[in-house]
């Protein structure tokens, strides 16, 4: 696959939890001291964390992603080990655990800053992610690439939809535009339907509910092992 395009200018989307910043490792160290914490008479740590993967997809779908369906999640599915409400004590010790989320500390992926620099010299970069908008700009804030986007998008959801809107509002040519993301479920397999190249970056903390399998055939599809990679292709 060329991704060179007769080294012309090129439109390069990118993803941003766990794409610029870590995100989900933040939400599994959470998950892991709220395990610790709840310590089940009966139920191990696997089965407690299947009953709250499913109460966190069914939320998705009602509250949508971010901390805020997270904290719900976690009350949630204590109220049902437990089987009986949440007490106050209970709620403000699962907002303690989750501190770092609630402030959006961010940790950038190693060489990001250098990447996207070098990519700006040449190519378009634009920035679309999913999320509680509020939660979501504030990260964007506190990661301090804005700049380096000539806009920004924050959607609730990333079906191939959005992606044909985003092709058709900045009038995007699908053969010389690229989805960068490490969600197969979001990132790459919706931008393929809608016509885009992709490239996968796995992030070994990627949210088991953004898993999905990808065509090994798909040769629009790259596939890096790493965020400055970029730098072989574009």
């Amino acid at each position: 696959m060329d991704t060179k395009a007769g080294d012309r200018r090129q439109v390069l989307i990118f993803d941003a939890d766990d794409t610029l910043w870590e995100n989900n490792v933040l939400f599994e160290r959470v998950i892991d001291d709220y395990l610790d914490w709840i310590d089940h008479p009966t139920l191990d740590r696997v089965r407690i964390r299947e009953i709250l993967n499913d109460i966190e997809a069914a939320n998705a779908i009602t509250y949508g992603y971010g901390s805020k369906m997270f904290l719900r999640s976690l009350g949630e599915t204590l109220a049902r080990l437990r089987e009986r409400p949440v007490s106050e004590a209970e709620s403000r010790h699962i907002e303690q655990l989750a501190v770092a989320l609630v402030e959006n500390r961010i940790e950038l992926v190693p060489g990001v800053v250098e990447t996207l620099t070098a990519l700006g010299t040449r190519h378009d970069l634009l920035l679309l992610t999913k999320g509680d908008t509020e939660e979501q700009q504030r990260k964007i804030d506190a990661s301090a690439l804005a700049h380096h986007f000539s806009s920004t998008h924050i959607v609730m959801e990333k079906g191939v939809d959005v992606y044909v809107d985003l092709t058709r509002t900045h009038g995007l040519v699908p053969e010389t535009t690229w989805m960068i993301g490490n969600s197969p479920k979001s990132d790459i397999l919706p931008a393929r339907g809608a016509g885009l190249n992709a490239v996968f970056i796995p992030n070994a903390h990627t949210w088991v509910l953004e898993q999905s399998v990808l065509d090994p055939h798909d040769d629009r599809v790259l596939r890096l092992t790493a965020f400055p990679e970029l730098l072989d292709h574009f």
